[in-house]
């Protein structure tokens, strides 16, 4: 197993915890004295930077939530000059106001180090050809991957999200071994490959993948898998981190958050701790990051942390797959749902496909939620008798998942719309006017 700085990689968690708790009474101590709006938070709970001694003096700390980045758009949480900036990435803004996120030089080569740790520990060299699908521009994903492969030596294709027929002929034409993109935007490659006559495993030399910018289930990574010969590496991050940041290695058991550069907690509903392996609602501190810090930062993300040593020699935490949003949750009939339960269980079905659209509606103001999924190519079924046997079978499942009924509908391959970019699952029809 290669590393990219074996030491610190490798660094005991005695060790790491006493590195994170030097760095996070300095950035206390910093913010406290740059940042008007942090400062603020510390002194509304009666804390000063002295005061933070420990972990739990630290969890004293007020969150740092979306809406606190919304409110002070555009640049109201930077606390560093635009002459010492280097790059601004922007969000979507999907969810109400963009994130302006500002970078001097060092978080930049934070960020891409970070990168070149997670590639290195999945088998990425410079012998490695990359084909980054990810969008280039103000999305981080693209830029982000494009320097992290670049620093560990490897050839990087720019193609960015589009022009699926484009991305193919060049995956046959040039000898790509990494593919990166969204996990939709790569099984809608594999789809048209099949469609084409074009076979992944015989056709190309790719051999890997990483797939980021949404959640997916580990049955949907192992559907992929199996049918393009291709292994798949979860990456995690956010916009307000630095972008993409975190990556499994060879082992896929896991994501490995570099300890050195971010503090993340997990906790409960009321704030507290759960023990290692016990998911809760993620809570991230950058470490290191300079232009736009961040304290606490509720991201909303569901998950657990790992702290064993990983069978590949690393020793720092590793994130396990993210099993919902807090902020995306559905509350159907009064019942809580996450789409991640959903796409769970279409991942239990080899008859199925991973495209999905979740629909709901309220007429007579009483909440019905409609789930079109896909048959794949070669699960077709012209019986009807047949169909309709499966939907009931689906339907009972997902209700023994979620406690409530769900309309179920089985439609064709290529029904369903594709997105480049982060796919769309859900549609709020409801209507309480």
């Amino acid at each position: 197993m290669e590393f990219w700085e074996e030491e610190i990689e490798t660094m005991p968690r005695e060790q790491l915890e006493a590195m994170q708790l030097d760095l996070i009474r300095k950035k206390v101590a910093e913010m406290y004295e740059v940042s008007e709006f942090f400062r603020g938070r510390m002194q509304s709970v009666g804390l000063t930077p002295e005061d933070i001694q420990s972990f739990e003096d630290f969890r004293k700390i007020p969150f740092m939530t979306k809406s606190d980045l919304r409110d002070n758009y555009p640049d109201g949480l930077f606390v560093r000059p635009y002459d010492e900036l280097v790059r601004i990435h922007v969000s979507s803004g999907t969810t109400g106001r963009p994130t302006v996120v500002g970078y001097t030089r060092t978080d930049v080569d934070n960020w891409s180090n970070s990168l070149a740790r997670g590639m290195t520990s999945l088998g990425m060299s410079s012998k490695d050809f990359v084909q980054n699908s990810h969008g280039y521009g103000l999305f981080t994903g693209g830029l982000g991957i494009h320097y992290g492969s670049e620093l560990v030596g490897a050839t990087v294709l720019p193609i960015s999200t589009g022009n699926t027929s484009r991305q193919i002929q060049l995956l046959q034409d040039l000898p790509v071994s990494v593919l990166v993109g969204t996990p939709s935007y790569l099984f809608h490659i594999a789809d048209v490959c099949d469609q084409t006559g074009v076979s992944i495993q015989k056709d190309t030399k790719l051999r890997r993948a990483i797939a980021g910018g949404e959640p997916w289930s580990e049955s949907m990574r192992q559907k992929f898998q199996q049918r393009t010969g291709v292994k798949v590496f979860n990456c995690y991050g956010a916009s307000e981190f630095y972008g993409p940041m975190f990556l499994e290695c060879e082992a896929q058991d896991g994501l490995h958050v570099w300890a050195d550069l971010c503090y993340m907690e997990i906790l409960d509903d009321e704030g507290n701790p759960v023990p290692d392996g016990e998911r809760g609602q993620i809570v991230v501190t950058m470490l290191k990051k300079e232009a736009f810090p961040l304290i606490r930062y509720k991201i909303g993300d569901i998950s657990s942390l790992e702290w064993t040593r990983c069978s590949c020699g690393r020793t720092h935490p590793r994130l396990m797959r993210i099993s919902g949003r807090s902020d995306d949750m559905l509350v159907v009939r009064g019942v809580n749902v996450f789409p991640s339960q959903i796409e769970s269980v279409i991942g239990e079905f080899p008859e199925l496909s991973p495209f999905y659209r979740i629909t709901l509606t309220n007429p007579n103001y009483m909440d019905e939620m409609i789930v079109e999924v896909e048959f794949t190519e070669e699960s077709l079924k012209e019986d009807t008798a047949q169909v309709n046997q499966f939907t009931r079978k689906v339907s009972s499942r997902l209700k023994d998942i979620l406690n409530i009924k769900a309309d179920v509908r089985l439609v064709l391959p290529g029904t369903l719309e594709r997105f480049e970019g982060k796919a769309k699952h859900v549609v709020d029809n409801r209507n309480y006017d």
